[in-house]
């Protein structure tokens, strides 16, 4: 049962092949079995067990909330919740326990879901790889499928199998672990500059941003409040499509959600592929994307032209820019966002009182990281008087001259773009350690970022296998709001590609009947 799609599971629920109760028990024990990984900081186990119970007796009442209802999910730990500590992975908020829900877990909860956890991130979601925060790096699944250890066995010999694991990507590799070991079947991340995307590709899940917008940011504790988005990573499109479903919409608490009212998302099957034009920006044929991404990318084209669809190269000239544009706004808007974490109101305060100033200074020194430290600094010299007008005002000119590429490009007839989610697939932790954080993250969001500059919702499938048996990922990116759609193109392309499924077959040996995982073959884009 763990390893069906939320659709499926919900389906078995409101027909009494399994109870709520009995889904969340079953989660739980693969939790414990899968610590390892450290996908979650807070296991919340009498919380989650307890909103099970009451799922299971709307049932019985048949007053079942709706398709979320008795459904275990996860929430990225940078996510208010009511009762339940919220760290952001850091040392700043350890031991916080806010006194409401983000707007987006309330929504969750009001459906009935069942929150089984609060999962690790970079701290404060400053980060590509969910290797920084303090409660240490999270393990990719991925790292222990038969599929990779099988091709790894073939290239090392003696070496211990356990010492050079994988990275998930970040910030949000914390959810997308736990989606993608089984452990809940949807998970909220947060992306700023890809952290939903870059993590979903890495790990073989779908990671999809909606809209700037369209989803509220409200209990979202912000990175940079002009580009977060509350993400979504789930097994499949469709599970995407009914969580954006029950999030989306107007809240009066978050002044940037849009007013119009949001229709049902539903999926039906896409038939009129053949209408379609794809568009294939040409400044994202990067010299550092490895060959297999960029055949699988190749492949995925063909696929959509051999369908009917229209498939054209297209320009985004200041794709080349945004990389410096967003780190200048993003470490701009950090610098004030952190400002607030200064001991005196909530979170972690020094034991210095000889002066405000030293116990506000000392506070910061010991709560921050190095890279929230770096990042304050870089974004406090950008917005200095004499700074201003060269890098952060500069930087604002050029974010609209990237979105308006966009604009340009939907306003030509294309309809969706596809591209490559990362260079490469998942690194062995070793290897990505090397690089230092703002030279990762340039790197490995180069491919994201710029939507999050322009406000659109970008979706990331995964594809296929490489050579080594890791999963790679491909984008989609929308006009503004036009969510919908997106995801059904994505639905269709999923359908076409047939992800395998993990094998973690040490987890299936020891629960054997609780996976009933159908094992499919990736065969469009290995033809």
């Amino acid at each position: 049962m763990l390893g069906r799609t939320l659709r499926e599971v919900s389906t078995a629920l409101k027909q009494g092949h399994i109870t709520p109760t009995e889904l969340c028990q079953k989660c739980l024990s693969l939790i414990k079995k899968t610590k390892f990984l450290n996908a979650y900081i807070t296991v919340s186990e009498e919380v989650a067990l307890k909103q099970a119970e009451e799922s299971e007796k709307r049932y019985k009442k048949g007053h079942s909330l709706g398709d979320l209802d008795g459904i275990p999910v996860a929430v990225k730990d940078n996510f208010s919740t009511s009762s339940i500590e919220t760290t952001c992975a850091s040392n700043m908020l350890k031991g916080y326990v806010p006194p409401y829900n983000a707007t987006v877990v309330q929504k969750l909860l009001d459906k009935g879901a069942v929150l089984m956890g609060k999962t690790n991130l970079d701290e404060f979601a400053m980060g590509s790889g969910s290797t920084d925060g303090v409660f240490g790096p999270v393990k990719n699944p991925w790292s222990y499928s038969k599929q990779y250890r099988e091709k790894r066995k073939q290239k090392a010999h003696g070496e211990n199998e356990d010492s050079n694991w994988l990275i998930t990507g970040g910030s949000s590799g914390g959810s997308a672990a736990a989606v993608a070991a089984f452990t809940c079947f949807a998970a909220l991340g947060s992306d700023t500059g890809g952290s939903t995307r870059n993590p979903a590709a890495h790990c073989g899940v779908v990671g999809f941003k909606p809209s700037y917008g369209l989803v509220s940011r409200h209990g979202l504790i912000p990175l940079v409040n002009s580009m977060d988005v509350p993400g979504i990573l789930t097994r499949c499109v469709d599970d995407a499509a009914i969580v954006l479903g029950m999030l989306a919409g107007h809240d009066p608490k978050d002044s940037t959600t849009i007013q119009d009212p949001v229709k049902p998302f539903t999926l039906p099957t896409f038939a009129d592929v053949n209408k379609l034009c794809i568009g294939i920006p040409k400044e994202y044929l990067a010299p550092e994307l490895s060959s297999e991404v960029r055949s699988f990318w190749s492949k995925a084209a063909n696929l959509f032209e051999s369908e009917g669809a229209k498939v054209i190269e297209v320009s985004l000239p200041h794709t080349s820019y945004s990389i410096v544009c967003y780190h200048v706004l993003c470490t701009s808007e950090v610098a004030s966002n952190m400002a607030r974490f200064d001991g005196l109101e909530y979170g972690h305060r020094c034991d210095i009182n000889v002066s405000t100033e030293a116990m506000y200074a000392a506070t910061r020194r010991e709560g921050f990281n190095d890279v929230v430290r770096g990042r304050i600094l870089s974004g406090n010299f950008f917005l200095l008087k004499e700074n201003y007008e060269n890098y952060f005002i500069k930087a604002q000119k050029v974010r609209r001259l990237i979105a308006n590429d966009f604009v340009n490009v939907f306003n030509s007839g294309v309809d969706v773009l596809l591209t490559p989610t990362t260079l490469s697939e998942a690194v062995p932790y070793l290897e990505f350690i090397k690089e230092d954080n703002r030279t990762r993250s340039a790197q490995d969001d180069i491919f994201t970022q710029a939507v999050n500059m322009a406000g659109l919702p970008a979706v990331s499938v995964p594809v296929a296998l490489s050579n080594q048996g890791l999963p790679i990922g491909l984008q989609f990116i929308g006009r503004a709001f036009c969510d919908q759609q997106l995801l059904k193109i994505a639905k269709w392309f999923e359908k076409q590609v047939q992800f395998p499924v993990i094998q973690l077959q040490e987890l299936m040996d020891d629960c054997s009947s609780d996976f009933e995982i159908e094992k499919l073959s990736s065969v469009s884009l290995k033809q």
